[in-house]
Parts: C-alpha cells; sequence; structure tokens
C-alpha cells in the first residue's frame, strides 16, 4: 500500500487547504490547462467540480481520460493519483476528505 501524500504539501500550487476539522478537510483544487499535479493520495473523498474540463488521471502505471462537465460530483474511496489537465479550461474543485 502507498503511503498517504497530502496533496496540499506535493502540489501547494494547486491545492489550497480551506478547512481542517475534526471529521474532515476541505480542499480547494484550481489546475489551469496543459498543468499536471503531483502524485498525492485522498482518504475517502467527496468532490464537488465547480468547473469542469477534459482531465486524465494517472494511477499507477496506467492513465484515464474523463470528461467533466461543470457541478459533476463524485465520490472515491482512499487512493494516489496524479491530475493532468488535457482541456482548454481550468479545472475548479472542492474537495472534501472523510478523516477516520
Amino acid at each position: 500500500m502507498t503511503p498517504y501524500i497530502d496533496p496540499v504539501e506535493a502540489a501547494a500550487e494547486h491545492y489550497k487547504l480551506l478547512l481542517d476539522g475534526q471529521r474532515a478537510r476541505m480542499i480547494e483544487m484550481r489546475l489551469p490547462p496543459g498543468a499536471r499535479d503531483n502524485e498525492h493520495s485522498h482518504p475517502n473523498e467527496f468532490v464537488y467540480f465547480i468547473q469542469g474540463s477534459k482531465a486524465r488521471i494517472h494511477v499507477g502505471g496506467e492513465a484515464m481520460e474523463l470528461d467533466i462537465p461543470d457541478g459533476m460530483v463524485m465520490e472515491h474511496e482512499p487512493w494516489t493519483h496524479s491530475v493532468e489537465n488535457i482541456g482548454d479550461r481550468e479545472i475548479v474543485a472542492i474537495i472534501f476528505e472523510l478523516k477516520d
């Protein structure tokens, strides 16, 4: 199992900590077109995409492409990955990370 890599520390230019509460953290993500963030992790998370674009998600040695519409919401179990914005708009999201 890969150790946890804090996105706020690993990719501070793209992730901003908004709240560090007792049960959850809230993080803002901003990824301009053409940018790729550093590998990082999330525990159980919920993500609300304020502004979407086209992304390539890198997990391990594999990659998948995803069209993210404005207002998309997703839930994901713990994972380690990096995100590449291959679209023509900035990706803006609010991430809610649940603490154990």
